[in-house]
């Protein structure tokens, strides 16, 4: 019987080694190839209607339609103020910041953020700081025997104290009673030359909180601060409105 020294064995051994190491090289760099070839495929795009590589391609998780990464940004950016937003093609079909996560700027990424949480908060408890230059959004959830909180409320961004039931700057050593009977008058009068300002500058009023809204450019649907979609022809809320049609 004929033994096999150690000395043999070492060497078989090594001289195998090397041949595995070069399959799986090999096998590798198949690999790769094949991906580099799938992401340098052509790829069309509907709408910037522009040939693009596949590696510049995003795709719908909702309707599985897809589009350059380019486009896809500049239709978020431009519709995250619906909070809502639709894939390009399908209306009926929405795209979730998850899947967009990865292509967005920052900072159309934490706007949409923020407008998701706040589109959660009911109206009745949603206020404004009523200092123009600041307008923003608060939290008004009472106490638990449902009782508004206090009247005197500092905004947590601009820092400056306002009624929160009269909805104007804090009105010291004055009742709201009082304070809202003296402003009356003077409220009515203003709100007349504010409607004669309005009709003549053709703003439109949100029918949700009565906030008059000017319209620059683009179609007649309107987001109000209070997340209110509206029609700026007629001023109903969009989807009872007929224009459209």
């Amino acid at each position: 019987m004929t033994k096999v020294s150690s000395s043999n064995k070492n060497s078989k051994s090594q001289n195998t080694n090397p041949v595995r190491k070069r399959r799986k090289i090999a096998k590798t760099e198949n690999v790769d190839s094949s991906n580099t070839n799938t992401n340098s495929e052509p790829f069309f795009c509907k709408i910037c209607i522009e040939t693009k590589t596949k590696k510049e391609s995003f795709t719908t998780i909702s309707c599985n339609h897809s589009f350059c990464t380019t486009c896809m940004v500049k239709h978020v950016s431009s519709q995250v103020h619906r909070v809502k937003i639709h894939c390009p093609i399908c209306v009926d079909r929405y795209l979730n910041v998850e899947e967009c996560r990865n292509i967005l700027p920052k900072k159309v990424l934490d706007l949409w953020e923020k407008l998701l949480c706040e589109a959660g908060i009911p109206e009745t408890d949603k206020f404004y700081c009523p200092f123009k230059d600041c307008s923003a959004l608060m939290i008004d959830d009472g106490d638990h025997n449902g009782r508004k909180l206090a009247r005197k409320f500092k905004c947590p961004h601009c820092d400056r104290m306002f009624c929160a039931e009269c909805k104007v700057a804090w009105h010291h050593g004055i009742r709201c009673k009082e304070f809202q009977s003296r402003n009356k008058d003077r409220m009515e009068k203003e709100d007349v030359m504010l409607m004669g300002l309005a009709k003549k500058q053709s703003w439109q009023r949100c029918p949700n909180c009565n906030f008059y809204v000017e319209k620059s450019d683009g179609c007649p649907s309107m987001i109000c601060r209070c997340g209110e979609i509206f029609c700026y022809v007629c001023g109903i809320t969009y989807n009872k409105c007929s224009c459209r049609n």
